[in-house]
């Protein structure tokens, strides 16, 4: 049975336009994920990439009409025009704390938060944010805060896993197996074909 790790930001736009397209590309190959958030803008400091804020005016509005592209194609509703700054750690914690108690739906909860931030402009790391994305997805909200300590390990763990694994960017898939990676959402495609032939 193939494995993918998920590295992924909840802060990223792309991530969110992936939708819940690995979770239907897995269950057809039956395949497992394990999500890894981390910290993007580490991850980008410390692999050559640019931070968004630090990037120059061209690329920013490149990447605007890419994003108004991709969610018009995707039927997605987006406000590309957010610029609300959002802590991602919160958020991030309580997926990895949800992960580890299981009995819920990990993916519809990761959605339900990157909606959050790019569809509802809701602040992800607001407890009460977080606390309906947890309930509405079938775990118990109270993970918001006794999730706290291991998910706030597990985090720097991921992004060292990232780095040692080739990761640069967001969302993020390797498969084990094989170690194929795939990096964005518009790589969906490439890896369900490449779980097909094993």
């Amino acid at each position: 049975m193939a494995h993918i790790d998920y590295f992924f930001s909840v802060l990223s736009p792309w991530t969110y336009l992936a939708g819940t397209r690995l979770e239907e590309i897995a269950a057809r190959h039956g395949a497992t994920i394990t999500y890894r958030p981390f910290d993007v803008m580490s991850l980008f400091d410390r692999t050559g990439g640019t931070r968004p804020a630090a990037r120059h005016p061209n690329r920013v509005a490149y990447r605007k009409q890419e994003l108004d592209r991709w969610s018009k194609r995707l039927g997605m509703e987006m406000d590309t025009g957010m610029v609300t700054p959002h802590n991602p750690a919160p958020a991030s914690y309580a997926i990895i704390a949800a992960q580890k108690a299981g009995g819920g739906d990990l993916g519809g909860l990761t959605h339900a938060i990157l909606r959050a931030r790019w569809a509802e402009d809701k602040d992800i790391a607001d407890d009460a944010v977080i606390r309906a994305a947890l309930e509405a997805n079938g775990f118990d909200g109270n993970l918001v805060t006794t999730g706290l300590f291991d998910g706030a390990m597990a985090y720097e763990r991921n992004l060292e896993d990232a780095v040692e694994q080739g990761v640069f960017g967001t969302p993020f898939y390797i498969v084990r197996k094989t170690d194929q990676r795939f990096w964005g959402q518009d790589r969906l495609e490439f890896l369900d074909e490449h779980l097909g032939t094993l």
